[in-house]
């Protein structure tokens, strides 16, 4: 199920050197158009009155919308002490009763009635993260725990709100969960060969872990 839609309410962010963030992310009453929002590189994303700042690492299509689980957000308000509502990892989507940790990549989600989704990438943490949670060695921390949530593309285009079904309509035949992909991309690239049948990935990743495993064989 769909918790929450978060859209940001910009802030500063001096743990960037840029003008704003929109990582503060705030549940939203009624519908929110989603949709895909083109290439990376004019700050726009999927939902509606939402946008990116830091336009050269976030937004575009491939990073359309972003999802975590509620159930995770709970596991890290135990281990940190603190309440974290719905949208503060900066999520769009916070859900209940999805493994999305455990989703493959290139697995599709109907969200509501006509709105699907494609898990695209895991989620890679950064300094502005760690600098809104006010966390110091939070980075390393959230990189050790491996549940990084996923990106995801916009299929169909549609309305959503809170309380909306969300149910899986499509998984591919790899084995590349989100979770597998974040650990290869961060502190396990032993297994970035894993992730070349995830055709799936953002193409410019796809080209980056082609070239390092290709790089790692060694010479005959």
């Amino acid at each position: 199920m769909l918790l929450s839609v978060n859209v940001g309410v910009p802030r500063a962010n001096p743990w960037k050197g840029i003008v704003a963030t929109g990582i503060d992310k705030r549940p939203v009453a009624g519908p929110v158009r989603v949709g895909a929002p083109g290439a990376k590189g004019s700050g726009a994303v999927g939902l509606e009155g939402d946008r990116a700042y830091d336009v050269k690492h976030h937004g575009g299509n491939d990073q359309a919308v972003y999802a975590y689980a509620r159930e995770d957000l709970d596991g890290w308000e135990e281990e940190l002490g603190r309440e974290l509502p719905s949208g503060v990892f900066g999520e769009n989507l916070t859900t209940v009763g999805l493994d999305v940790n455990g989703a493959l990549i290139g697995e599709r989600w109907r969200v509501g009635g006509e709105v699907v989704l494609e898990v695209s990438a895991p989620r890679i943490p950064c300094v502005t993260f760690e600098g809104w949670l006010d966390r110091p060695g939070w980075l390393k921390r959230f990189t050790a725990a491996a549940v990084p949530g996923a990106y995801l593309r916009v299929v169909t285009a549609g309305e959503i709100r809170a309380g909306d079904a969300m149910e899986i309509v499509g998984r591919p035949e790899h084995d590349v969960t989100v979770a597998v992909a974040f650990r290869a991309l961060t502190a396990e690239p032993e297994l970035l060969p894993r992730l070349v049948v995830a055709g799936a990935l953002p193409a410019e990743d796809l080209e980056r872990i082609r070239r390092r495993v290709a790089g790692r064989r060694p010479r005959t």
